[in-house]
This record gives structure tokens, C-alpha cells and sequence, in this order.
């Protein structure tokens, strides 16, 4: 009976498993044929983080051109106290949520401070990949065993949601990466505004801002000789032709990277090299010789855009810590 029982539940797993599998694909499909069927064409980012994916992105930010893990790992590396006062300012136990937590190479030392000084809380982090979410369990489990971890996999705000249903303890959200940079202007005031409806008052948001700087030291880190930001736009097609039935044939688009210094827009595009027609599933594409797919912004900020995205949706910012160079901030935001 107890074998029987056993084989049942791992028979339920799998279906549930199998039918989130299947609903996310539905969901992967339907924005691929939305966005390629716009007149400019647009590939959302957060695809890219495929088993592939994720591999190429850890190669990126190993890169001495990619100077934004470097700006925040100063950060957490070493202005941690700093970030821990902030959030400790309430003594109470809390949950520390991390969106696109990746391999929590950075938030791990805030984790290991937080841990030492027997602070109540529990880590929850958040993530599209779950693989990633595989290797970031892996590796806390070394470093901090002790740890409580509730790993959530799947979008943002539906996994927020559900951490704030499975619990009524104060919420510290971290947004690192300058992740919120993938977001247009109006993209990043709504994704800001819906976190601040999904939280309580006095729960905090630590994120991450790349500040303007040097244009040819912004776009040298998008752009880089390697190749490696190249194979990661590429490879989403490869994830389309994977995945989702796609015929694309990779070797007849190309990378190309571009940022302008006033608005701060770092974009990158694919571009296709001849005329062509794809398919995804049973849905077709025409594409024009040196027609673009829209692939991701990296928006670049000032202070004052830092100021006004966070008072305009519903936030206070109570302190900001730059890197050594002042490259980077993390802002610190209270819900009011």
C-alpha cells in the first residue's frame, strides 16, 4: 500500500510538473507570435534564460568589459553592514525575496551576514529558470547550510503573490543587476507600481541603477570582442527553434548593439541578412533584408530618474549605496 501511495503521488508530481511545463510554453508561444508580429518586431528578454542561456550569461558576467557584477559585487562585498542596517532598522523576523535571483553570486553575502548575526528571516528567491535556481540551491547549501530557502520558479509577480500568501512576515524585496533597466521608461514606472500593490506598508525594495557614464565604456560591455552578448541575443532563436517548433536559421542574423548617451538607451537588436520567411509552430514570418528584432534595453539612469520613478510609484527612498566608482547604486525604497 505504501509503495502504491508512493508511486501515486510521483505520478501527480509529474503530471502537475508536465502541465506547468505545457502552460508555460503555451504562454512562450503566444508572446513569440505577438511580438514577431508587430511592424518592429520584438523578442522579449526574459526568454533568454534557457540551461544555455543561463551558461552564456555567467560567461558574460565574468567579462572584464561587463563592468556591472563587478559595481554591485563592490557592494555586497563590501558596504554589506550597510545594506543589513537598512533592512534591520525593523527588528522583526522577515522574508528576503529575490527577483531574478540567478546564482545569487552577489545577495550570498548579504545572506552569509545576515545568517552569522542570527537574523530571523527566510531567503525566497525568484526565477524564470529552473535551472538556475538548481545551481543557486547547490551552492547555498555549501556556503550557508543553515539557511532557510524556499525556492519559487516562475514569473515575477506570480511567485511574489504567492510568497505573500504563504506568509504575513515583512517583506525585503531585492531587485539586483540593473534588471531594472530592461525595462523602458513607462515599463519600468508600471512594473514599479504593481511591486508597490503587491506590498505592504513599510516593506522595503533594494534595486539596482546603472548610472550614465562614459558611452564607450557602456556600450564596449554590450558589445563586447568575445562574441558571448552575440551568441546570447542568438540563442533565444535557437530556444524559439528548440522549443516552440522554429525554423530559424541562425546563421542569417546578426548582433548589433547601440546606446545613446542622452536617453540612456542601450538597445540590442538582431538583424536579418536577406529576405526570408520563418516559421514558428504553424505561424509564418516575413522578414525584410536589414529588418530588426527589438532583443533588449539596458536603460542607463540618473539620479533624478531614480528620484521620480520612485516617488511616482508610491515609494520613498530612504538611502542609496554606490560602488567605489559611483558607477552603479543600490537604492533603497520604503513602501508608504
Amino acid at each position: 500500500i505504501v509503495v502504491v501511495y508512493k508511486i501515486k503521488v510521483m505520478n501527480s508530481c509529474l503530471q502537475k510538473n508536465a502541465a506547468q511545463k505545457s502552460s508555460d510554453q503555451i504562454v512562450f508561444l503566444s508572446d513569440v507570435v505577438k511580438g514577431l508580429g508587430q511592424p518592429q518586431k520584438k523578442l522579449h528578454s526574459k526568454y533568454f534564460y534557457d540551461e544555455n542561456g543561463d551558461r552564456l550569461f555567467q560567461k558574460i558576467m565574468q567579462m572584464p568589459e561587463y563592468y556591472l557584477t563587478d559595481c554591485e559585487l563592490d557592494i555586497f562585498e563590501n558596504k554589506t553592514a550597510q545594506l543589513a542596517d537598512f533592512i534591520l532598522g525593523n527588528e522583526n523576523p522577515f522574508d528576503l525575496i529575490e527577483l531574478g535571483a540567478g546564482d545569487a553570486l552577489k545577495s550570498a553575502h548579504l545572506l552569509k551576514y545576515l545568517s552569522v548575526a542570527g537574523v530571523n528571516f527566510t531567503y525566497m528567491p525568484i526565477d524564470i529558470s529552473g535551472n538556475i535556481l538548481s545551481v543557486l540551491d547547490q551552492n547555498l547549501k555549501q556556503q550557508i547550510p543553515d539557511l532557510d530557502v524556499k525556492l519559487l520558479e516562475g514569473d515575477y509577480f506570480k511567485m511574489l503573490q504567492r510568497a505573500m500568501d504563504v506568509s504575513d512576515r515583512r517583506k525585503v524585496l531585492l531587485f539586483l543587476g540593473g534588471n531594472i533597466g530592461n525595462m523602458d521608461a513607462d515599463e519600468a514606472y508600471s512594473f514599479c507600481c504593481e511591486l508597490h500593490g503587491k506590498l505592504n506598508k513599510g516593506d522595503l525594495l533594494i534595486t539596482g541603477f546603472d548610472l550614465k557614464k562614459n558611452p564607450h565604456t557602456i556600450l564596449n560591455a554590450y558589445n563586447d570582442p568575445h562574441g558571448l552578448t552575440a551568441s546570447f541575443n542568438l540563442n533565444l532563436l535557437a530556444r524559439i527553434n528548440r522549443e516552440l517548433d522554429g525554423d530559424f536559421n541562425i546563421c542569417k542574423f546578426q548582433h548589433y548593439q547601440t546606446y545613446d548617451p542622452v536617453s540612456g538607451a542601450c538597445k540590442s537588436y538582431l538583424v536579418s541578412l536577406k529576405n526570408q520567411t520563418v516559421s514558428v509552430g504553424e505561424h509564418s514570418f516575413l522578414f525584410d533584408e536589414n529588418e530588426l528584432i527589438d532583443m533588449e534595453i539596458s536603460q542607463k539612469y540618473e539620479q533624478k530618474d531614480i528620484d521620480k520613478l520612485a516617488a511616482n510609484s508610491g515609494f520613498r527612498i530612504i538611502g542609496q549605496i554606490a560602488d567605489s566608482k559611483n558607477w552603479f547604486v543600490n537604492s533603497v525604497w520604503h513602501a508608504v
